[in-house]
């Protein structure tokens, strides 16, 4: 692997997670990034059992997550006029550790910076393979050839795009949009219900976060006024505290909205180019998507570093190996959890926090499916 040159699309979770790994084998990595600096605080995100743990040790990072966790908290739900129906409990929420998208991203940006190369504020814009080697041009920057490049760059990955085909080949929606907002309104970790529509303040994911039901909209994902356009309309006429948020809205300068979607890749790899994290098995708010993302670049630089740096070998054994664990992405959506369609979907949803049994078996569901790996030593 010394030497190999690999380019990863991505600077989030799994692209430097990755670059972790293959710095350590002796391998040049250039991280793109299209943002132009690194993203501080955001949704909080979670890791699940000794799988997870195991991995974080190997990085030597276990320590520096739990330094940052931010603790799983309760989460009141509640009715119109603000009466407690049930309570999320944060283990439920938060998984067994639970760290802010941000803090993690510099973490690992910080384990790996003085060895790997960081271009912040460009993107791929084509992929040739030439010979042994994949030429990239840029949005900004000069072409470069490399060996392999990954695409890390999310369910709406730009490298899958150009490497595979359209996005609408691979990325199933699931009927449901959400939304990140950061509004300065009091709230204490609550949740309120309508059918097919969530709105929560003060909880996990972000100071207000929205679930709602809808056919596929089109606008522009990177602007933040034409989200704020779909969220009004999409929460017209709600009660609680709805007609107050949206008023708030207007001064928000936080904002993201994006679908409930699932990728559905055929295979991970396709010649020198390979998709790691949600570009490949991500499913929108699943709960597992920053596990399978970590785990999955320790499995795929293992499986490099096995083959000698034999690409066509490293990718069928990382799919063979991983593809299994990686199912759980594919089970169910959070849209209907989070924002049942009827007011009986959501009574009953409700009711499955009232019930210690019930609740106890989800949890030992998600314990099974974080640990469903056995995990090499590469």
């Amino acid at each position: 692997m010394k030497h190999t040159t690999v380019l990863i699309s991505g600077a989030s979770i799994a692209g430097p997670a990755l670059a972790f790994w293959l710095s350590r084998q002796g391998c040049d990595v250039t991280v793109v990034e299209r943002a132009p600096a690194l993203r501080f605080g955001g949704q909080a995100v979670d890791f699940k059992g000794a799988t997870h743990r195991t991995v974080l040790e190997r990085m030597g990072l276990l320590d520096d997550v739990l330094a940052r966790q931010t603790g799983g908290h309760d989460q009141t739900i509640v009715d119109a006029n603000g009466k407690a129906l049930a309570v999320i409990p944060g283990e439920f929420t938060g998984g067994e550790i639970e760290i802010t998208r941000g803090d993690l991203s510099a973490l690992l940006y910080d384990k790996t910076a003085a060895r790997c190369e960081y271009v912040f504020g460009d993107s791929v814009t084509s992929l040739t393979e030439v010979g042994e080697k994949v030429h990239v041009t840029f949005a900004n920057g000069a072409p470069r050839t490399f060996d392999i490049v990954v695409g890390a760059d999310g369910i709406h990955s730009n490298v899958r795009r150009l490497a595979f085909g359209p996005e609408a080949d691979y990325v199933k929606f699931l009927g449901y949009y959400y939304a990140l907002v950061g509004l300065s309104a009091d709230g204490d970790a609550v949740m309120y219900n309508e059918p097919g529509r969530m709105v929560a303040l003060g909880g996990p994911k972000s100071p207000a976060f929205f679930v709602f039901r809808s056919p596929e909209l089109r606008y522009d994902r990177y602007d933040p006024e034409a989200a704020k356009a779909v969220i009004r309309t999409a929460y017209r006429g709600g009660k609680w505290r709805i007609p107050e948020l949206l008023e708030l809205l207007d001064g928000a300068d936080d904002v993201y909205l994006d679908s409930i979607s699932r990728s559905e890749v055929p295979a991970y790899a396709k010649g020198r180019v390979v998709l790691l994290g949600d570009a490949a098995y991500g499913n929108t708010l699943g709960g597992f998507g920053t596990g399978l993302a970590v785990v999955g670049a320790y499995v795929l630089a293992g499986e490099l570093k096995a083959a000698g740096g034999d690409h066509r070998a490293a990718f069928a054994a990382y799919e063979a190996g991983f593809r299994g664990y990686a199912k759980v992405s594919k089970q169910g959506s959070a849209g209907p959890f989070l924002a049942p369609g009827s007011r009986s979907r959501i009574a009953m949803r409700n009711w499955t926090f009232r019930s210690s049994w019930l609740l106890g078996l989800m949890l030992k569901m998600t314990d099974k499916f974080a640990t469903g790996i056995d995990l090499k030593r590469y």
